[in-house]
């Protein structure tokens, strides 16, 4: 009886390591989660096809501004790039009565992708139909985003936001 007990305890002991050991940790689901999101990252800047959207902006005198709504964008493709940001800054030449937000569309020009060890740099130029911007992204593995615009008629501005991909009602716009 005492053997019996006892090869029971070890064998119980043994499928219940064995369960403890399939387990991942926190720490390992939150590699795979954050190696994931990279990996959608990295799928989105290869396709040069992603949805920016603006969560703050920082105007070059002033504070940082949060954006509620979700409603400011930047959509680029590697053929075309619509935007619209709004502005808070100083304007060299602004037509009178326009909306005072950046609002162009274009074909982008020069686009230049670097990867470094934690990041993503995007560098791109285009033309809209008054005037020339000068696009700067840092997208992190994690899809937060900083984007710098600066354009000839317009101070430069700052937007902090995210990336991700483009909803298939935004690709027919």
């Amino acid at each position: 009886m005492k053997t019996t007990v006892s090869i029971l305890v070890v064998l119980v002991s043994f499928l219940s390591f064995q369960g403890f050991a399939q387990e991942k940790s926190k720490k390992e689901l939150k590699a795979e989660r954050e190696l994931q999101e990279q990996i959608e990252i990295q799928a989105l800047l290869d396709a040069r096809d992603f949805v920016f959207d603006a969560e703050k902006l920082y105007p070059q005198s002033g504070r940082m501004i949060i954006l509620d709504y979700n409603t400011y964008f930047l959509k680029f493709t590697s053929e075309n790039v619509k935007c619209d940001l709004p502005f808070f800054g100083r304007g060299f030449n602004v037509g009178y009565g326009s909306d005072g937000g950046i609002k162009f569309e274009g074909k982008p020009e020069n686009i230049k992708i670097e990867q470094t060890k934690k990041k993503y740099t995007i560098k791109a130029t285009v033309k809209g139909e008054k005037d020339v911007y000068d696009l700067f992204f840092t997208i992190f593995f994690d899809g937060g985003t900083s984007l710098s615009v600066n354009s000839n008629n317009r101070s430069s501005i700052s937007y902090d936001g995210k990336i991700r991909a483009p909803k298939s009602e935004e690709n027919k716009k």
